[in-house]
């Protein structure tokens, strides 16, 4: 393809998503055409079919053929930090690697201008850094520039509390020797706001499974005037509604529900709000598996950003070598 088609048309991308593809949603609002899409989940892969015209294949990475895979401007993803020890993750044999490590085969293999991997906020202290750095070393030996972002979700108009880390990398020859994520966004969107619409949600739309110690052990409840606390991917997990009467701590560790009113966790429809997911969107599965797919994926907003500051840098090489040739140099 060459730099003009790229203007005339939008960028491609291939994906190992999670969740319910938010980050490949927030890459679609922005223009880009997401032509490839994997994940092991195959509830996942259903919902995503349900919104893109991609192809969604559901699968191991591992044994999927590498030569079926388009080639493509952009490729992005996530992948889990738990398998990672201080040896080091190109020395660990742990199964939940097996997704970096065939993250970094595609970008090698396929060579795409960009690539984005999403994190956990925790894998910058991982092993004293020493994770996050043999990671960066892994693709720098690729061809690539790697920028790491630490962001917070809530500064980017999502109504939430949620730390993750975006690696953007940029081949090489693209020149590009800096990124930083855009400033936040002058005001945040509070509960109030992001659930102002959803209508009152039907029992079972909400998981009413016991609260383990594990929950009781912090505060679970923001007001409506704040943003929430990170959406998780366990339904038993969910953070309470704003209705729900405040939580009050008994000890170190220990808190109870209060007893001015009904507690309540949020609806999987709440939580895909919160998330910043279009209103009405279908989620394929039944209630664990919605909450899993929400609280996996990148909040379609922030992954707006992320890919409008991508389109940004692409669009200035692109233009920068179109220049070169019709000057004939």
């Amino acid at each position: 393809m060459k730099p003009d088609d790229l203007l005339m048309n939008s960028y491609s991308v291939d994906s190992l998503f999670s969740g319910a593809g938010g980050l490949d949603m927030g890459f679609a609002n922005q223009g880009f055409n997401i032509v490839w899409a994997n994940d092991i989940d195959e509830d996942a892969c259903a919902t995503h079919r349900l919104w893109s015209n991609s192809v969604v294949v559901h699968g191991d990475i591992s044994k999927i053929d590498f030569n079926q895979i388009p080639r493509s401007d952009v490729i992005t993803g996530g992948f889990p930090c738990q398998g990672f020890s201080l040896a080091g993750p190109r020395k660990i044999d742990d199964r939940r690697n097996l997704l970096y490590k065939y993250f970094v085969k595609l970008v090698e293999e396929k060579q795409p201008y960009a690539f984005v991997a999403e994190n956990v906020k925790g894998i910058l202290t991982l092993g004293d850094g020493t994770i996050i750095e043999a990671i960066i070393e892994d693709f720098s030996d690729k061809g690539y520039n790697v920028f790491p972002n630490l962001v917070n979700a809530a500064d980017y108009g999502v109504p939430q509390d949620r730390w993750r880390v975006f690696m953007i990398g940029f081949r090489r020859d693209l020149n590009i020797s800096q990124f930083k994520f855009p400033k936040p966004f002058s005001k945040r969107v509070t509960l109030m706001e992001a659930l102002r619409d959803i209508p009152e949600p039907s029992p079972s739309d909400i998981c009413n499974a016991s609260f383990s110690s594990r929950y009781m052990s912090r505060n679970r409840r923001r007001d409506w005037d704040e943003v929430s606390y990170t959406i998780p991917a366990m339904s038993k997990q969910a953070t309470l509604h704003p209705s729900s009467p405040c939580m009050e701590k008994i000890g170190e560790d220990k808190w109870k529900f209060g007893d001015n009113g009904v507690t309540r966790r949020f609806s999987w429809q709440e939580a895909a709000a919160i998330q910043t997911f279009p209103p009405n969107m279908e989620f394929v599965g039944n209630l664990t598996s919605k909450y899993k797919q929400i609280g996996n994926a990148v909040p379609v907003k922030l992954a707006e950003v992320v890919a409008k500051e991508i389109k940004l840098h692409l669009d200035i090489y692109i233009k920068g070598i179109n220049k070169k040739e019709k000057a004939g140099i």
